[in-house]
């Protein structure tokens, strides 16, 4: 009898080793690949990293599935032009950049349909890079499954929820949560609320990692008991289905005669996961200045130069700013690194209007930014005395040593801020104050 797809709960630990069968008796014991595998199941293996690399950082899945994932037909280009990887060609501008909200389709739209790229670096056949995307949706994917083999996704909602039905289990994130979807695991997207938008980083690079904590010691920021991976759950069913591949920066169709979502059980620690921002525990100072943005991070992809990462995801959650004697909000700042930034909820405290829940704005390298001039001119006269509890917030940004080079959509955007320089304008000279 077909069965349909259902949720199994969750396995908590970042990068853990799971196994997990959603029918008794499906895994094998003692072995990756027995001659036979239980119920008529074929066994495949689904590697994120090189054979070789260090156990510490191997990252790689046995699935154990109804048919093997090379069933499907041949693939053909599939155009939707609003996705893409072509950061290569073209002057950038060093201008601050900021964007409302991308609208919400009219028309049946769904994930796939719905994404759209702001801009990017590097190139995923380099292994290095990422790709920033937006989604905006109003359907489900029906009939259709995608997959992406040239990067993981870092999928961030901000409006509306998803059901992220995956090759090794079902996914459900809100507003608030994130999940990563690993490069070439197959799934497909429901909207339980409705219409949903939100931000995507497609991460050439390596694998996004929790960071060391260093000084920090054993505890804090993002935990790995918060971290969440599905158990194993599988649809058994026949019919003229399509598969969308995103393959060296285009997408390609393929026929399919079954869900791919045939998995029955598997183990290892390639994986899909999710994780509650809410959980993030927030380090800051309690006596005066700022330690460094770093102590955000909640997780990054690393580089081939120690200490410079590929990709940074950090996050600015509700907290206490208690420092005395000090500039309280996001302080004036030139980065080598280039920032694109998102608010997911609320308000964010460097800036006073203009940021929006579903907006965002792009830093590139050595582009001066900071507080406007209403920010600056209120944090500068605050009571220093007393705490400054910012509530009901969440920001995030996706930080590259690569420029982020922004898309001629982008850049041409009815949704574009093209004022958004004048809200420092009113930063006066105050010398000799």
């Amino acid at each position: 009898m077909p069965t349909s797809i259902a949720a199994r709960g969750y396995q908590t630990g970042f990068g853990n080793e799971f196994a997990t069968e959603a029918v008794e008796g499906a895994l094998p014991v003692g072995r990756n690949s027995p001659q036979r595998v239980a119920h008529g199941l074929y066994a495949e293996q689904l590697s994120g990293t090189a054979f070789t690399a260090p156990r510490g950082s191997n990252r790689r899945s046995w699935v154990y599935r109804i048919r093997p994932a090379v069933t499907h037909g041949e693939f053909q280009p599939y155009a939707q032009p609003r996705l893409h990887s072509d950061f290569a060609h073209g002057a950038v501008s060093p201008n601050q950049l900021r964007w409302d909200p991308l609208p919400l389709p009219t028309a049946p739209t769904d994930f796939v349909d719905g994404l759209y790229t702001m801009g990017g670096n590097g190139a995923p056949d380099a292994h290095a890079g990422v790709g920033i995307h937006l989604y905006a949706a109003n359907a489900d994917m029906q009939g259709r499954y995608f997959y992406d083999a040239d990067g993981e996704l870092l999928i961030v909602p901000q409006l509306g929820s998803l059901r992220l039905l995956t090759e090794l289990g079902v996914i459900e994130i809100e507003p608030q949560q994130i999940a990563v979807i690993p490069r070439g695991v197959r799934f497909r997207v429901e909207l339980p609320d409705g219409p949903a938008r939100g931000y995507i980083c497609e991460n050439f690079g390596a694998l996004l990692k929790l960071p060391d904590l260093g000084p920090i010691g054993s505890n804090g920021l993002a935990n790995p008991r918060d971290f969440e991976t599905p158990h194993a759950a599988f649809e058994d069913v026949d019919g003229a289905f399509e598969l969308i591949a995103r393959f060296q920066g285009q997408l390609w169709r393929a026929d399919i005669d079954h869900s791919p979502l045939d998995v029955v059980a598997w183990h290892g620690n390639y994986a899909p996961y999710r994780y509650d921002l809410r959980r993030f525990n927030t380090i800051g100072s309690i006596s005066h200045d700022h330690p460094d943005p770093s102590i955000f991070l909640v997780l990054h992809s690393p580089s081939d130069t120690p200490g410079t990462s590929n990709m940074d995801f950090a996050i600015f959650p509700p907290r206490w700013l208690v420092a005395q004697d000090t500039f309280r909000p996001p302080w004036f700042h030139r980065n080598i690194a280039s920032e694109f930034m998102g608010l997911i909820h609320g308000a964010y405290d460097a800036k006073a209007e203009g940021f929006v829940p579903g907006g965002a704005s792009l830093h590139n390298s050595m582009s001066g930014h900071g507080p406007d001039a209403a920010t600056f001119e209120k944090a500068s006269a605050a009571d220093l005395s007393r705490p400054d509890v910012i509530k009901d917030t969440m920001a995030f940004m996706f930080e590259t040593r690569g420029v982020i080079r922004p898309t001629a959509q982008a850049m041409g955007a009815a949704h574009r801020q093209r004022g958004y320089q004048h809200c420092w304008q009113g930063l006066k000279k105050n010398f000799p104050g």
